[in-house]
């Protein structure tokens, strides 16, 4: 079920252009079971979350005072809450756009360069669709440890050898690892930390398609 207020889905828009915040309102508040708030920047959208937290957050990356990375970061760190990126400079399946996946973002939709409004009118469905899916993410705090302090495990550690030896090219069993949404930064500490006579490991992880080929080019270039 998705998380939401009494009297309904709580949404703050954050975004420095203020057409953008007219037009996303008014896409938003087509659908009654919606109710929306915006704020022009990071920093007054914090103060807004602090008096009442929205259920969902809507952001662009580039504002002022604070940018969008920094305020995922702060979000998922000080106030889990499921957040959609809505950027320009987020194109799907680029670095940005990973990088907000990975500190905590759900969804992230390309702003165009030009014809912005038309677009978002045009994506209203996309939008909606963002909004209710993130409103179902099961989020939680989000610190960063560090690779330098994740002790690299054994290989009796990742999967018990039963008292047989580990022959090379044998290994016992394969270790099937699943992750949701958010689980990017957790796969990278845990896979750094694999010894490398480890068995072989199958990972699913929930992520948009276009994005997982620029999360394995970055996992093959940090394990």
């Amino acid at each position: 079920m998705p998380r939401m207020h009494e009297n309904g889905l709580q949404v703050l828009v954050v975004d420095d252009s203020a057409m953008v915040r007219q037009v996303m309102q008014a896409i938003l508040s087509t659908d009654l079971r919606i109710s929306v708030k915006a704020a022009a920047d990071p920093l007054i959208a914090w103060v807004k979350m602090q008096k009442d937290p929205p259920d969902v957050v809507i952001t662009d990356l580039e504002m002022p005072r604070m940018d969008g990375l920094t305020f995922i970061r702060k979000i998922m760190l000080e106030m889990p809450t499921p957040i959609v990126v809505c950027s320009g400079l987020a194109a799907r399946g680029t670095e940005l756009a990973l990088h907000a996946l990975e500190e905590g973002a759900v969804e992230v939709i390309t702003k165009p360069k030009v014809g912005v409004r038309e677009f978002l009118h045009e994506s209203a469905v996309t939008l909606l669709d963002a909004v209710w899916s993130a409103a179902q993410a099961d989020v939680r705090p989000r610190p960063r440890p560090g690779l330098a302090a994740v002790p690299r495990l054994t290989a009796d550690a990742v999967l018990p050898r039963n008292g047989k030896p580990r022959g090379a090219g044998a290994p016992n069993g394969v270790i099937a690892v699943g992750a949701s949404t958010g689980g990017t930064e957790a796969l990278r500490v845990f896979l750094a930390a694999l010894p490398t006579d480890c068995p072989p490991v199958v990972i699913v992880q929930h992520m948009p398609e276009v994005f997982t080929r620029a999360f394995a080019d970055r996992l093959n270039r940090e394990c």
